[in-house]
């Protein structure tokens, strides 16, 4: 064997060895909010991303889902104690929990959805959710018979208002005269996991003559399209792509991403790649979208849906700039 030969297999054998011992050492940890791994909308695509994580690479992962805000803190701690790496907090509420833990632990990798917590070794991972809402805000304005549709949002913080605020100028962009009603469901976490009361806005808005509601509100938000298919009127779903739930009631739904960026992170730490800072998901990155699928593909027309791609391309090159309602928190509708 040539010095060269002998070299290269050496060299690959050094990175086997050492992707092997970064993968043995790897032990990650996904803390999921309000509402549970299983509420088919923003901690579920957090929970898809790390089975998907672990079906390719057959690494397990600990979990724990939050019931009560103080929870967060200390499962994050006691993960960090327990020697998992990385811990992934799922939802902008675990930022304050994040920024203490994360300078107790400063070798460890923390990665953090919706948030961002400026520490050398976290990972904030924030998505441009105004860029989404636009495009189904458009959906909605060619889809409706009333000119009137709706929102109903989960807790009244800013990050809800950016999808709601997307929306509105998605709409006034087709239709400047439409009118859009917008309900919050209320001020306390409580407001991401109360279908009862989700479905009780969504009908207040149809009773005024909405046909059209999107929810962005967790849990709260599949009493939404429960409505919406008691009704016979439509929703647009969140997070996941909820057009599954009530097939040919539920117009489209806005994606983000939140599996991908989940499944990426843990990846790059098995892989040692994890790098921190901002990591900004719009529509040229993939982080966001519009649904469409078998379910709803009678809902959307060809002319709907070039318009809509049209407008996507626009967003991506610039042509076409949507307010962002979290840097100042107004909205110009």
């Amino acid at each position: 064997m040539t010095f060269l030969k002998k070299f290269a297999a050496g060299a690959l054998l050094a990175t086997a060895l050492s992707t092997g011992a970064v993968a043995a050492d790897l032990k990650p940890a996904v803390i999921f909010d309000m509402g549970g791994k299983f509420d088919k909308s923003f901690n579920e695509a957090a929970y898809r991303g790390a089975e998907a994580f672990k079906e390719k690479t057959g690494i397990e992962y600990r979990e724990f889902e939050v019931t009560n805000p103080s929870q967060r803190e200390q499962a994050m701690r006691n993960f960090a104690r327990r020697g998992m790496n990385p811990i992934i907090g799922i939802g902008f509420a675990q930022a304050a929990a994040m920024e203490k833990v994360s300078k107790e632990f400063p070798e460890t990798k923390f990665a953090i959805v919706d948030m961002v917590v400026d520490q050398p070794n976290v990972r904030s991972i924030v998505f441009k959710e105004h860029e989404g809402s636009y495009l189904v805000g458009m959906i909605a304005a060619m889809a409706t018979e009333t000119d009137k549709i709706g929102f109903v949002g989960g807790m009244d913080i800013p990050l809800i208002s950016k999808f709601s605020c997307g929306y509105k100028q998605g709409a006034a962009a087709v239709n400047g005269d439409i009118t859009v009603y917008s309900n919050m469901t209320g001020t306390t976490p409580a407001a991401w996991n109360d279908p009862v009361k989700g479905g009780e806005l969504a009908k207040s808005q149809f009773a005024r003559g909405a046909d059209i509601v999107f929810h962005a509100a967790g849990s709260t938000g599949l009493g939404v399209l429960q409505a919406a298919a008691d009704e016979g009127k439509l929703a647009i779903g969140v997070d996941s792509n909820q057009n599954h739930l009530h097939p040919g009631s539920v117009l489209t739904s806005m994606v983000k991403r939140v599996d991908v960026a989940v499944e990426q992170a843990l990846m790059d730490a098995k892989n040692d790649t994890f790098s921190t800072g901002i990591q900004s998901l719009g529509l040229a990155e993939d982080g966001v979208a519009y649904a469409l699928d078998e379910y709803n593909a009678d809902l959307i027309s060809e002319e709907m849906a070039a318009a809509v791609e049209a407008a996507k391309a626009d967003i991506i090159s610039g042509k076409i700039e949507i307010h962002d309602y979290m840097s100042d928190n107004t909205c110009p509708m």
